[in-house]
């Protein structure tokens, strides 16, 4: 990013997170398994094709994200994680643990249960997983 407000480590991560759907890619790469720009303009949040666009230019920018040409349709590209967007891990499963413990509107779901249980445990299982698939 370019730009900063301040050397504040909260404010530079702002800088890149600071708005809602940066983070809802992230999951939905990192939990949901979506990989392609399609798949992201059907969640279930309902992101603008312009803002999706923005959105996925500034993770990959920030590499956070790799964009590849798909193996399987040459007309047609896959998103995912790097290293660094790996490690997001931790703050996304605290996020979630937060939003479901404190809003009503958002009940636990499988994942959600297993947090709750065992959020230690989860990040490890998760981690090993999103590690395996960095190139």
């Amino acid at each position: 990013m370019d730009k900063q407000r301040s050397d504040c480590p909260i404010s530079c991560s702002l800088d890149i997170f600071g708005d809602k759907w940066t983070l809802l890619i992230i999951r939905d790469i990192m939990l949901r398994g979506k990989m392609s720009y399609s798949e992201f303009l059907h969640s279930e949040e309902r992101i603008a094709s312009n803002i999706l666009v923005n959105r996925l230019g500034i993770l990959e920018a920030e590499k956070i994200l790799i964009k590849e040409v798909s193996p399987l349709n040459k007309s047609k590209f896959i998103y995912s994680l790097t290293e660094k967007g790996a490690d997001l891990l931790p703050i996304v499963i605290e996020m979630m643990d937060w939003g479901a413990k404190y809003n009503a509107n958002c009940p636990r779901k499988e994942l959600g249960t297993k947090i709750k249980k065992d959020k230690a445990a989860v990040i490890q299982e998760l981690n090993q997983l999103l590690k395996s698939k960095i190139k």
